[in-house]
C-alpha cells in the first residue's frame, strides 16, 4: 500500500496481452482481424510501423525487441500482414 492508501498491483499488463487472450480464447484454426479491431481489443491504437510485414514477422531476431510478437507465439499464433488492408491473417503454427 502507498502512502494514498491504494494497493499497486506488482505484476502490470502488457500493451499486447489482451491480444494474445483474444487469440487464444478462438477455435478457429485461421482467421482474419482489421487494424480496428485488434485495437479495439488493444484498447489502444497500433503504431504506424505495424503497416509493414515486419512488424508481424513470426521469427525471433535476437536484435530486435518486438514485445508484439509475444502476443501471437504464445497463444500458439502465427500472423500476416495482408498488405494495404489494413488486416491480419492468424494462422495456428505447428
Amino acid at each position: 500500500m502507498d502512502e494514498s492508501g491504494s494497493f499497486h498491483h506488482l505484476a502490470t499488463m502488457a500493451k499486447y496481452d489482451p491480444l494474445c487472450g483474444h487469440l487464444r480464447r478462438q477455435r478457429h484454426a485461421e482467421f482474419e482481424l482489421t487494424f480496428a479491431e485488434i485495437e479495439l481489443i488493444l484498447g489502444a491504437m497500433l503504431p504506424k510501423s505495424a503497416g509493414r510485414p515486419q512488424w508481424w514477422a513470426n521469427v525471433t531476431d535476437a536484435g530486435a525487441a518486438h514485445v508484439q510478437r509475444k502476443a501471437w507465439i504464445d497463444a500458439g499464433y502465427d500472423a500476416f500482414l495482408l498488405v494495404g488492408k489494413e488486416r491480419v491473417r492468424f494462422r495456428r503454427s505447428g
